[in-house]
């Protein structure tokens, strides 16, 4: 009983990591069995071999039955971390692939590059990717907030491991929008600190020429639905296009990365 409890529960959490994780363990354990292999080294090196054959030789063959692909890594599009590969959470629909092109083309002479975070997993609309909200259907995508060294250049880097979690707090007479959501309740507003995993580049700031420049160029795309940043940065950027809105209290804080997403 204690064994099929851990299997049960091996496979939920992976399923919620990865969408696919937990069918691919049941695979790999009627595998070991068919094979005779005992050894747990051996259903070990099974799973993650058939693990990473799945998501990089079949998944991608895939999804686009579901109207989903990858997004596409160029010289300017990168995620902030492999991990978010790894567990399939790099899915988007074809247009958002296409207009992260078209911006990166845009902003390359800037010296800026886009840095992809959580997009979706490949299949089912509806499918939770947690802790989001609302990445379940292919059109919604996060991407880092842009970063100058202390000479004002431009660095293509994130401030946190995951690229979420280290902020740009309000400052002296702007819109404290992070106090008013924790003042009514929500607690939650600020939890995506606990998903930073550690600071990384401290030397580097907030970019505000950077940060403007790369979502004014996203906006230039008519596919774009809106655009979630905090108010008090879309006051200091000085941001007035009304795709750029409030997500509600019920989220989470977005002074740390720009999510995106685009018309149904």
């Amino acid at each position: 009983m204690v064994r099929w409890g851990i299997i049960i529960t091996l496979f939920f959490l992976l399923t919620l990591l990865t969408q696919i994780g937990g069918l691919v363990m049941l695979l790999a354990m009627l595998l070991a069995r068919i094979f005779g292999w005992q050894r747990r080294w051996k259903k070990l090196l099974l799973s993650l071999s058939l693990y990473l054959i799945i998501i990089f030789g079949i998944i991608p063959k895939i999804a686009p039955i579901f109207g989903r692909e990858p997004v596409q890594h160029t010289e300017g599009i990168r995620p902030a971390t492999w991990f978010t590969v790894l567990t399939n959470r790099n899915y988007v629909r074809p247009t958002v692939n296409n207009l992260l092109k078209k911006s990166a083309r845009e902003i390359k002479s800037h010296g800026i590059k886009i840095i992809y975070l959580d997009a979706n997993f490949p299949f089912i609309n509806g499918f939770p990717l947690l802790p989001h909200l609302s990445h379940d259907d292919g059109r919604k995508l996060d991407l880092a907030l842009v970063y100058e060294n202390k000479n004002g250049i431009i660095i293509p880097t994130q401030k946190s491991r995951t690229g979420y979690g280290v902020y740009v707090d309000p400052g002296a007479g702007e819109i404290d929008q992070i106090q008013k959501c924790k003042r009514a309740g929500y607690y939650q507003y600020d939890y995506s600190k606990y998903f930073s995993f550690g600071a990384v580049n401290k030397n580097v700031k907030f970019s505000e020429k950077g940060t403007k420049f790369l979502i004014e160029a996203l906006l230039e795309n008519l596919e774009i639905q809106k655009i979630f940043i905090e108010p008090h940065l879309k006051s200091r950027l000085k941001l007035t296009d009304n795709r750029i809105r409030f997500h509600g209290c019920q989220a989470v804080r977005h002074d740390d990365h720009i999510h995106l997403q685009i018309h149904p």
